[in-house]
């Protein structure tokens, strides 16, 4: 069984590849639904984007992550709606959360909203496409909290989990926090095709809406 995970990286997106849980490949690509189609026979595609966008900001899967993370909380970003996404300017889309009383997204999440709105469109397309937050992933596969991704010792430690989950790492000419949080949400695309991977929020069950671990 071959699974992938997606990573924002560079300006492209990132995927990881396992089969039958083990390392198996590792791409960069500029378009999410080219890239996938590089491997045919995926089975589940997790990918660290917001998938299902909501009437207002902050979506019960994110408030579920950040209490299911704890100390590694702020980093889940609110999911803002459409409106806000479509926005021409990041100020039109600040004007646009002060005048309906949301509060104003940071200039990093607008910064995404292509990136959302490719997601979301091709999640709706391809029913292997699910959301996945790899600080959610690594938090459900050590069932602890972990340092920053950010440190040595948080990527030693991630690095880590995954060899004790099966999934050997090789040296790639990517930045490596982008392919640990790529290889995570590989990780989870594994559990989702074989009907383990548990949602946020819990009694969530479309594959919309929730992020899965």
């Amino acid at each position: 069984m071959k699974v992938a995970g997606l990573d924002a990286c560079a300006g492209k997106w990132l995927a990881v590849v396992l089969e039958d849980g083990c390392f198996a490949d590792a791409r960069l690509g500029r378009d999410a639904g080219a890239l996938i189609a590089t491997w045919p026979d995926l089975a589940a595609i997790g990918v660290d984007i917001p998938i299902g966008l909501p009437d207002e900001p902050m979506r019960e899967a994110d408030r579920a992550a950040k209490e299911f993370i704890g100390q590694r909380r702020s980093s889940v970003f609110p999911t803002y709606p459409l409106t806000v996404l479509k926005a021409a300017t990041y100020d039109d889309a600040k004007a646009i959360c002060v005048r309906r009383g949301w509060p104003r997204p940071s200039i990093q999440s607008f910064g995404m909203r292509h990136r959302i709105i490719e997601i979301d469109c091709l999640a709706n397309e391809d029913e292997r496409v699910f959301e996945v937050h790899p600080e959610v992933s690594f938090r459900e596969l050590v069932k602890r909290e972990l340092v920053s991704k950010r440190t040595a010792a948080g990527a030693s430690e991630r690095r880590q989990a995954l060899l004790a989950a099966g999934i050997e790492i090789p040296n790639l000419p990517y930045p490596l926090e982008d392919v640990l949080d790529a290889a995570a949400g590989a990780w989870s695309a594994a559990r989702y095709a074989r009907g383990e991977a548990l949602p946020l929020p819990a009694e969530h069950r479309d594959r919309i809406g929730a992020i899965w671990r």
